[in-house]
């Protein structure tokens, strides 16, 4: 059983991941369209590139993550000199170089492709771990609550300072800048705390000292499990996604409240902590995929409440949006666990272990779905006759609502539909350990 410290230590570095992923998420095709002065179709195709490019890195990262021998393991070395390089290039991607047009574009291209691939490097390693510090099938959805909790945290900071920061550190490109500076140093420090706190002894390295490439996609392609949390990752992202990069546009342009987003952002990321400390106790009663089931309900009341409310009413649409937001509790924290638990169901069905290429390959597909939630949002405003910095027509006001609202509606109504398929409950799981345990002994 893990302490409280090390579950703290261990959750602290989503906080670190946060202020990066929410940074991007949220404010980066604002800041690329509104600042940058990149139109909607171009910021569209660097999304597109980059998070494509970012996708595809994650299945090569899982792999070389699986073959690392180090005396710290072979996750954490990446938590300890990846933290560095990793706010080197967040600052230069949120950064306006004093190029013509095209170089512009270029330095957007490469920045944020560049960004894509050392999140990577970083990430990847830092959420296997999870697999590796514990193997109980119900601890891991406690202390994934405790780790999403402090990745809340991250993106309540982003989202309620993010552009009052920049404002105090000049306005505009050299206020973004700035402000990913002291980001990139808070992360830093977040993920080195998790490099001293946490240690990889959950299960022997045996099955996994020698891992070859056409092992691990043995470990993949067989597992039914993991291609169905993939699917739930997915969809949960997209929702997210839809809903939370469109905000920022809904508000300045359709409410004519700009001066309400940071505060928005604010209350639709706390109302989600009742919602991540209700979680394990969703998942004992109802299993992980009952949790996610539940969520996906309270999401779309959320989203069909959002729908009918008039933009003059403040009020209710605070109320809406965090309805919706709570709904996605269950799948951001039991996604992550449930990831976990299909390690061991990959590994008493090959005999191989490979958490990292389990976690890649999600991570693939997640930002696969990222990718198109962020460029699709982008082609959206231009297939709406989105113009920043202006007076919207009512047509593109329709679209703001219908990614809002309408979109984040459908992907939990398929998400509801695709968590019927998830087999691998707490009954199972205990199984699978202790046959695993058997044969280490034998």
């Amino acid at each position: 059983m893990l302490s409280k410290r090390q579950q703290f230590d261990y959750a602290v570095g989503d906080m670190g991941i946060n202020l990066y992923f929410m940074s991007a998420m949220t404010y980066l095709l604002f800041f690329y369209i509104d600042v940058y002065g990149l139109s909607a179709e171009i910021a569209a195709g660097v999304f597109l590139f980059a998070r494509i490019v970012d996708a595809i890195t994650d299945p090569i990262m899982g792999f070389l993550a699986d073959r690392t021998r180090t005396r710290w393991g072979k996750f954490r070395p990446y938590v300890l000199f990846g933290p560095v390089p990793l706010a080197v290039i967040a600052v230069a991607t949120f950064t306006v170089p004093d190029f013509d047009e095209v170089g512009q574009i270029i330095w957007a291209y490469v920045t944020y492709t560049l960004f894509g691939i050392i999140y990577t490097v970083v990430t990847i390693p830092y959420a296997a771990l999870s697999a590796v510090i514990s193997n109980d099938y119900q601890e891991r959805s406690g202390f994934t609550s405790v780790r999403m909790m402090f990745a809340l945290a991250g993106g309540a900071i982003v989202s309620v300072g993010m552009l009052p920061l920049v404002d105090v550190f000049g306005g505009e490109a050299i206020g973004f800048q700035w402000t990913m500076i002291v980001f990139g140093v808070m992360a830093t420090l977040l993920l080195w705390l998790t490099f001293r706190g946490t240690e990889e002894g959950a299960f022997p390295d045996a099955t996994t000292s020698k891992v070859s490439f056409r092992d691990s996609v043995r470990v993949v392609v067989a597992n039914g499990p993991l291609w169905i949390t993939i699917a739930l990752f997915c969809l949960g992202m997209l929702a997210f996604t839809f809903r939370f990069s469109t905000a920022p546009f809904y508000l300045k342009y359709s409410m004519g409240r700009e001066d309400l987003i940071p505060l928005y952002m604010l209350v639709t990321l706390a109302v989600m902590f009742p919602g991540l400390l209700a979680v394990p106790w969703l998942s004992r009663t109802y299993g992980k995929a009952g949790a996610v089931r539940v969520g996906a309900l309270i999401a779309m009341v959320g989203a069909v409440g959002f729908y009918y409310t008039p933009v003059s009413d403040v009020w209710l649409v605070f109320v809406w949006g965090s309805v919706l937001a709570i709904g996605g509790s269950p799948i951001m924290v039991l996604g992550w666990a449930m990831l976990a638990d299909t390690v061991e169901h990959g590994e008493v069905q090959t005999g191989i272990r490979a958490e990292g290429v389990v976690f890649s390959t999600a991570s693939f597909f997640q930002k696969l779905a990222k990718a198109i939630a962020g460029s699709g949002i982008a082609a959206m405003l231009a297939w709406f006759g989105f113009v920043a910095n202006q007076e919207q027509s009512q047509e593109t006001v329709a679209g703001l609502l219908f990614m809002i609202a309408v979109c984040p509606l459908v992907f939990n109504a398929l998400l509801f539909l695709v968590s019927l398929a998830h087999r691998l409950d707490g009954r199972r799981h205990a199984e699978i350990v202790r046959d695993l345990s058997e044969r280490a002994i034998v």
